[in-house]
């Protein structure tokens, strides 16, 4: 499984466990949660952290530098980011960027010529797949999300 959902107060034991013996390199938005899952991590690491605007969502810039600290027990490395401010997938193919969540791709294998793999494609293999209970439905939403703001669609 080359991927592990966490949430804030959750146990980061699975997270510390796939870190074990690499260097790792945390990247996303401003105010996702980088620096707290640093902190959860590494309890001594006191990276600073902030609040996001409720009323827009968006995070503010906490850190400011990429800073590398030591698993505890000297079993890896992690490297706290400063956040991304855009995000672009325009030189990605939207036929593409499935190949970018290999265990869902796997699932559009019999889907109709054609299929974007978006909400609403009849018959697409990701419905099918989360209907049967074998594929989580947050990961096809984030792939979705992610589709949709490569067409620039408003919905995904």
């Amino acid at each position: 499984m080359p991927w592990v959902v966490t949430e804030r107060g959750g146990d980061p034991a699975e997270v510390r466990d796939r870190l074990r013996g690499r260097t790792s390199v945390f990247v996303g938005h401003s105010g996702v949660g980088k620096s707290t899952l640093v902190n959860a991590l590494i309890p001594t690491a006191n990276r600073d952290v902030g609040i996001v605007n409720a009323v827009t969502g968006r995070g503010r810039h906490t850190s400011t530098s990429a800073y590398m600290l030591e698993l505890p027990g000297g079993d890896g490395w992690i490297i706290d980011t400063p956040g991304i401010r855009s995000f672009g997938l325009a030189h990605v193919q939207p036929e593409d960027l499935i190949s970018a969540f290999p265990d869902l791709e796997e699932m559009t294998e019999d889907c109709p010529r054609g299929c974007s793999h978006g909400t609403g494609e009849p018959e697409c293999g990701l419905d099918v797949a989360v209907e049967a209970g074998e594929a989580d439905p947050d990961r096809v939403e984030s792939f979705r999300r992610l589709l949709s703001a490569r067409e620039g669609a408003a919905e995904y």
